[in-house]
């Protein structure tokens, strides 16, 4: 989703506003879990969409997406040359060996949850491909491993940069993490490259969004006509993963856990 930060300050959140993060984001590892067993050749991305909005409701929570700027889904299912913010419709089909990324929010008791996974529906079109969804994911933990209070953002930052790039991938700039909390988008945000040691120091209640996106060829961004649907500039994949994270006095605790 875009980014609307407002006020730059960096809300810590109690732990009980924790827990109500992690509920939030229980709910979508759930969803997402079992919307990954459902992409498959010959289904649109519609009836996905329509599964999530389903779960959501049964689970007692709302759609975070959905009206958000005026977006008119409740997931951002992207595919292929598509990075993220991909709008579901009852025309487009899944075909076989796509890169499908399914990107989902929810609120919960005034509290927002936000995860993402890119996945194939069915094999890998080459080991090129698979190694980009396996990279992306890998840098995910990679940053993740660094969320550590008293470490700087741009320790996070450069963690996902130096694994997406030692393998030849890029990292798309125009896109980044966020805080979380009662609103979808807070301070700070959470780049995919940086340089170690900068940026804000990390901290106790900080609850932030880690989701690097990379590419098989440059980082470069286009938008597309319905304005909102994000493609490689050179129609090169692109992958990405996400997790709501809280930092904590024991290190990073993955509050979206369960479904990668």
């Amino acid at each position: 989703m875009r980014k609307k930060l407002g006020s730059r300050r960096i809300i810590l959140k109690a732990p009980w506003e924790i827990e109500k993060l992690r509920a939030a984001n229980q709910i979508v590892a759930d969803i997402l879990s079992e919307l990954r067993g459902l992409v498959k050749e010959g289904v649109t991305t519609a009836e996905l969409d329509r599964i999530a909005v389903e779960r959501i409701n049964q689970r007692g929570a709302k759609p975070a997406f959905k009206g958000y700027h005026g977006y008119p889904a409740c997931t951002c299912i992207s595919i292929n040359e598509e990075i993220v913010h991909g709008i579901p419709s009852d025309k487009r089909f899944i075909n076989k060996g796509d890169l499908v990324s399914i990107d989902l929010g929810v609120i919960l008791d005034g509290y927002y949850g936000d995860a993402a996974f890119s996945c194939f529906a069915g094999e890998a079109p080459t080991e090129h491909a698979e190694r980009l969804v396996r990279v992306t994911k890998e840098a995910l933990y990679s940053g993740i491993r660094k969320a550590k209070a008293k470490n700087r953002l741009g320790d996070i930052s450069c963690a996902v940069q130096n694994v997406a790039e030692s393998h030849g991938f890029g990292v798309v700039r125009k896109f980044v993490g966020h805080g979380v909390g009662r609103a979808l988008h807070e301070p700070p945000e959470v780049p995919n490259f940086g340089v170690r040691g900068t940026g804000p120091i990390l901290k106790k209640g900080m609850v932030i969004a880690i989701e690097p996106m990379l590419t098989m060829g440059s980082f470069d961004v286009e938008i597309m006509e319905d304005g909102w649907t994000a493609v490689t500039a050179d129609r090169a994949l692109a992958a990405h993963f996400e997790h709501t994270i809280a930092i904590t006095h024991k290190g990073p605790d993955i509050l979206s856990k369960g479904f990668i």
